[in-house]
């Protein structure tokens, strides 16, 4: 590996010798590993949960197999939602699925019950599943549970008392890992309150970058918090009302105190360094502080000529509704310029209904597929209507652009619609599948 990874030719070796040796490792890695001395292991604990029907693994089989294999993950968020297990025959498929999409590893410790996790301490492959929350924790499950386990333990916590859980998170702090702090920092979102700041606001002194970012994202929703002090502060100096528009000059140096406030100084490719920096300052400041400062309401302030950094200013605010969870700003962003990610800011059928409008008035691209990927399924009744409707206009006069939309119905309309579907036999036949999926796992 290391000589294929640095070139055969700087390491003397003949690339057809080198080609050799992969061919002769591969044939013993398939072949097995000389048996060692040991003992059995112990038998897989017994099932607490119900399995499901014949009929559902039946189906699951066959999705395993390849037959609508999108609709893969679907299965297993409502089959874990029902708390239901599935057949021990199909457990390998499905922990070898988790090992290349970590998207569906939550929902994969929940179905695979106990034989999932007996058979993940078996394999290094499966290992991953031993991190994720089974979803039936033990009563010590803080001190002694998987990182899943104590993530889930925590956010139920949060939800009926955030006070504890936020004294339980900062007693055991400094001895948590890296990467369990950046978690539980991202759970304190719910029921975020001023009695978090001083927390989250040491929090930005932590080592790890996911930590200090994680934490200076939840500030961000705190207007009165320190941070969100200082970022008013920095962006009143950067932005400031000139004429009938705004005048931005980002920062000319990227200092300590701005990284520790979740700055970071090194910028995404292609993008430059001072726009960055500004951008991630609007990002962070609190949308209250625009209000004050050009004294107009968002959708006034969005329309304001802005100059030579209009670009970052606006990406700035949208950033900012994201994590803030601003709606009004959503709505005044989103009309300026439709992006797929402020659409998640707004109630399911206002997403919805703002969706349908653009499916009626553009023809079928890219960015129109995006932008309804963003959209909650079930998509709602306006969203539908016209969903299907643009379909069979664009079925008819260009099919080779049809697919895509077609698949993406298929996976986020209401399956009970299916009946309606019928000028478009691929969508009615998806609809179908996940009509039938979802009662065989009721």
């Amino acid at each position: 590996m290391s000589t294929a990874l640095v070139g055969a030719d700087r390491r003397g070796v003949a690339p057809e010798d080198l080609l050799e040796q992969a061919a002769v490792q591969t044939v013993r890695m398939r072949a097995g590993r000389r048996p060692r001395g040991g003992r059995p292991p112990a038998p897989a604990p017994e099932e607490t949960l119900p399995a499901v029907s014949a009929q559902a693994g039946d189906r699951l089989a066959r999705m395993l197999a390849g037959e609508q294999a999108r609709l893969l993950p679907e299965w297993l968020e409502v089959a874990a939602s029902r708390r239901v297990r599935v057949p021990a025959r199909l457990i390998p498929g499905l922990l070898d699925l988790g090992a290349r999409d970590r998207s569906v590893r939550s929902h994969l410790a929940a179905v695979t019950g106990a034989r999932g996790r007996w058979l993940a301490g078996l394999n290094d492959a499966w290992a991953y599943l031993l991190e994720e929350a089974a979803h039936v924790p033990p009563a010590e499950v803080w001190e002694f549970g998987t990182s899943g386990d104590r993530r889930a333990f925590l956010a139920a916590l949060r939800e009926r008392d955030p006070g504890a859980a936020r004294d339980l998170l900062g007693r055991g702090w400094p001895a948590e890992t890296p990467e369990d702090r950046a978690a539980f920092v991202a759970i304190l979102a719910s029921g975020l309150t001023m009695d978090d700041e001083p927390f989250l606001e040491a929090a930005l002194d932590d080592r790890r970058r996911e930590v200090r970012q994680a934490a200076a994202d939840l500030l961000t929703r705190l207007p009165g918090s320190r941070l969100g002090r200082r970022m008013s502060e920095r962006a009143g100096r950067l932005v400031r009302p000139e004429g009938r528009g705004l005048r931005a000059e980002p920062p000319k140096a990227c200092d300590s105190t701005m990284e520790r406030d979740g700055v970071r100084a090194r910028p995404p490719a292609g993008m430059a360094q001072r726009g960055w920096w500004l951008q991630q300052v609007v990002a962070h400041t609190p949308l209250s502080f625009w209000r004050a400062h050009v004294g107009l309401a968002p959708g006034a302030v969005v329309r304001l000529p802005l100059g030579d950094w209009a670009r970052e200013v606006r990406m700035g605010w949208t950033r900012a509704a994201i994590l803030q969870r601003d709606a009004e700003w959503a709505r005044a962003l989103f009309e300026a310029e439709p992006l797929t990610d402020l659409l998640a800011v707004l109630p399911p059928e206002e997403q919805s209904n703002r969706a349908a409008e653009l499916v009626r008035g553009q023809q079928v691209d890219g960015q129109m597929i995006m932008m309804l990927g963003g959209v909650a399924r079930p998509w709602g009744p306006q969203l539908t209507k016209a969903v299907l409707k643009k379909i069979v206009e664009t079925a008819e006069t260009q099919p080779w652009n049809a697919g895509e939309l077609i698949r993406l119905a298929g996976e986020r309309l209401d399956p009970a619609v299916h009946a309606r579907a019928h000028e478009v036999p691929e969508l009615a036949a998806i609809l179908r599948f996940r009509f039938d999926m979802t009662k065989e796992l009721s």
